[in-house]
């Protein structure tokens, strides 16, 4: 990755009319505010469909896209919905959050009406059963056929969660919970309408974001997507496909994902996620791995991986704990899986999220990949010892951060650490105002020798706590952020344009 900067900006945390970012004008404004700034990238979190938790990192599918993002607008335009219509659901009064209740309860009915008011409903109403909407139907059967490895089971899976009142798969019949054929045959044809509407949504949810993103290539703006390296239990993937992952005979986890007991959690994190059985994955050449990362490559130019050191050795609870003070660490795939991905897609752009307590082996997986790292400031100044994230220390290759998504904002953490380290980090990086002391670390950053440098959009904005992402190990309150309609100004823009040029990160 060459020297260059970008912007880290959740497309849900984007302004707009119906409760949640989108795939609207304003992700179109944003990419003309990144352009006009000198920016290289969009760093956003994960595009899949957010379950419990309301968690990108706990999805319902590791393809399928969010419907939330799904612009509204744009299905007024095409006639599938009235304005009335639309304006009619409450989606919550606070521009500057997002009420998820609110919208689950409000966005599905929408796109449902939308769906049977349109050429690729199974019961077709006039007008769009004319045949001058046949190609229409056409581009849909063949994104249908296209997909068909991930899209027949996810949309089968999203249909008979409705059907069985959301209940979580483990919980339904034993015939369909464990696959049994005259069960898949009986639902698909019983939910023929429901799983066609679950489709038509993957459809949207495609044809906008690709939309989008080559509107964001034109402009010279590539998407960092992030990937979790787990996906969640109650999701398509673990159902469909059971053998990749350690379950027993009855479809239950033996072990579940998280971290162990640091200064940070006494009991550990308890994440709940499916492990893999990375020794069936092997054998077979990792064939799942591969068409995952394929198919996010399709979605994104450079693709951030969670939890990288998970690759390496990852840590196992017995499932069932309510803590994670009892798991052991078992040696991961290593250097073989990115070997395969190698071989297999040749030379991808990939950042290695190795943040955390780093073994040597971690360390020397990541080199061997060749993989940037990550820095992040936020993690430097502690006054008791020297950190690897002092920028002194930094390599070239790796991505540099004031904080992400786990993070305070850098005015919050400003604000709340303690004074010691406050006092260091002050004299490190020159701090001369407490008001403006997010753009001094901005600008520490910026400076640094990494090739890569993105800055969370909270920052650029001087924002504190109150524009959070995540706290992680906590529940509520999270993933609820919305910018401001307007903050991506040209004034903003010019101001982080000068920046830009000034330490050799623009685009040319």
């Amino acid at each position: 990755m060459r020297r260059s900067s970008g912007v880290l900006l959740p497309v849900a945390s984007l302004p707009g009319r119906f409760g949640i970012g989108s795939f609207s004008k304003e992700a179109y404004h944003f990419v003309d505010f990144l352009a006009a700034s000198g920016q290289s990238y969009w760093q956003i979190l994960p595009l899949g469909q957010t379950g419990y938790g309301d968690s990108p990192y706990q999805s319902f599918s590791t393809f399928a896209g969010n419907p939330y993002f799904i612009d509204i607008e744009r299905l007024i335009e095409a006639g599938y919905l009235t304005e009335e219509e639309a304006a009619a659901v409450d989606f919550g009064s606070d521009p500057s959050a997002i009420d998820y209740e609110k919208i689950y309860r409000g966005r599905f009915p929408l796109l449902q009406r939308a769906y049977a008011n349109s050429p690729y409903a199974l019961h077709l109403r006039a007008p769009w059963d004319d045949a001058q909407y046949d190609a229409e139907r056409e581009a849909f059967a063949t994104f249908i056929r296209e997909n068909a490895d991930w899209l027949e089971d996810y949309a089968l899976y999203s249909a008979v969660k409705i059907e069985q009142g959301g209940r979580a798969y483990i919980e339904w019949d034993d015939d369909i919970r464990l696959r049994k054929p005259s069960a898949l045959a009986h639902y698909r044809e019983e939910l023929a309408d429901e799983i066609r509407f679950w489709q038509f949504q993957q459809f949207l949810f495609a044809k906008q974001w690709f939309a989008l993103k080559e509107y964001a290539n034109e402009h010279g703006v590539q998407i960092i997507g992030d990937i979790p390296i787990y996906v969640a239990f109650d999701s398509a993937d673990t159902w469909s496909h059971p053998e990749l992952f350690e379950l027993d005979e009855k479809g239950y986890p033996t072990v579940v994902a998280g971290c162990p007991p640091d200064g940070f959690s006494a009991t550990g994190q308890l994440w709940g996620n499916p492990i893999y059985r990375w020794d069936y994955h092997k054998e077979t050449g990792f064939a799942w791995w591969l068409e995952r990362i394929a198919y996010c490559f399709r979605l994104y130019d450079v693709v951030r991986i969670d939890h990288f050191r998970g690759f390496d050795e990852y840590y196992a609870i017995p499932y069932g704990d309510r803590t994670a003070e009892f798991g052991k660490w078992r040696p991961g795939p290593g250097y073989d899986l990115f070997a395969a991905i190698r071989k297999t897609l040749g030379k991808k752009q990939i950042i290695a999220e190795d943040l955390g307590f780093l073994t040597p082996s971690v360390l020397a997986l990541v080199k061997k990949t060749g993989f940037p790292g990550m820095k992040v400031l936020q993690f430097a100044f502690d006054s008791r010892e020297e950190s690897d994230y002092l920028p002194h220390n930094y390599p070239r290759n790796c991505v540099v951060y004031t904080g992400t998504h786990d993070n305070e904002t850098m005015r919050g953490w400003y604000d709340n650490v303690n004074r010691r380290d406050r006092a260091f980090a002050k004299k490190y990086v020159g701090v001369r105002s407490e008001k403006t002391a997010a753009r001094s670390f901005i600008r520490i950053a910026m400076e640094s020798v990494g090739d890569t440098c993105v800055i969370p959009m909270q920052d650029y904005l001087n924002l504190g706590d109150e524009a959070r992402i995540n706290t992680p190990s906590t529940l509520g309150g999270n993933w609820v952020w919305r910018m401001s309609a307007g903050a991506d100004s040209e004034a903003l823009a010019e101001k982080i344009l000068d920046l830009t040029r000034t330490y050799g990160r623009g685009r040319g």
